[in-house]
């Protein structure tokens, strides 16, 4: 259960390795999360993320490998990381994602396939395996990072987009399933973030950082707001942006 300030002490990331993640797991441990379990593809990035929780206040740390490019597992990874927990978990972080090369991908069946089991099945096949235990302890939240991009797509990104669309629109109506059981479902809405992911491609306005991002997620626990922007300002420019004539959204999009 969390604590009695309200902050939840068993946590799973899912996608535990990548810089966000990362940065909010930071948080979550600095702020009493005492048991965590990480979950990612890459072992040796576990390690570093588990030593890292423990540094920040985590008093037992599991590690559960995994690949998001097979869905039809993802049961299989839920199970394990509710175990390792005894079963009872307070928040559940979803941070899975490929942001891909647009210009390579869009001709390649194979990797356009993947992006969308990446960034959409694989996080579904998860949220739909946590659902029920979820339900059935009465209490518990769910945090899914998903992207502005998912508001409207870009050109530019339409694989990375269109698939972050599909999985923010699940989470939409998830939640509102979820409606009196105890359970929530929050939805982050990054702009362009500063990490590994996007080394080297050119920051647009309002680029932000993960310990920002970080900020949003933890002040977001605490207000309990469905759907959170980071940086907050994101909310009201793609409240504009989603309405532009295509014509006009197609001269601003990519820039």
């Amino acid at each position: 259960m969390d604590n009695a300030f309200g902050q939840p002490q068993n946590v799973i990331v899912l996608g535990a390795t990548s810089d966000i993640a990362r940065a909010i797991t930071r948080r979550l441990c600095a702020a009493r999360a005492r048991h965590v379990v990480l979950a990612g593809r890459d072992p040796s990035r576990l390690d570093e993320a588990a030593a890292e929780a423990r540094d920040y206040g985590a008093t037992s740390v599991t590690t559960v490998v995994f690949d998001a490019t097979h869905p039809d597992l993802a049961g299989e990874t839920v199970r394990a990381c509710l175990d390792a927990l005894g079963g009872r978990v307070d928040l559940v972080l979803i941070a899975v994602g490929e942001l891909g090369d647009q210009s390579r991908d869009q001709d390649d069946p194979a990797r356009a396939a993947a992006m969308m089991t990446v960034n959409l099945t694989w996080p579904a096949a998860a949220l739909s395996a946590l659902r029920a235990p979820l339900v059935a302890q009465g209490h518990g939240r769910v945090v899914v990072l998903s992207s502005v991009a998912a508001t409207r797509v870009r050109p530019s990104a339409y694989l990375y987009g269109a698939a972050k669309a599909g999985l923010d629109q699940m989470c939409l109506a998830m939640a509102d399933t979820l409606d009196g059981t105890g359970v929530t479902l929050q939805i982050v809405r990054p702009g362009f973030v500063r990490s590994k992911m996007t080394t080297g491609l050119a920051e647009p306005p309002f680029t932000t950082g993960v310990s920002e991002v970080a900020d949003v997620v933890v002040r977001g626990l605490e207000s309990g707001d469905r759907v959170l922007y980071s940086p907050p300002i994101l909310r009201y420019v793609f409240t504009i942006l989603r309405v532009l004539p295509r014509r006009l959204w197609r001269l601003v999009a990519d820039r």
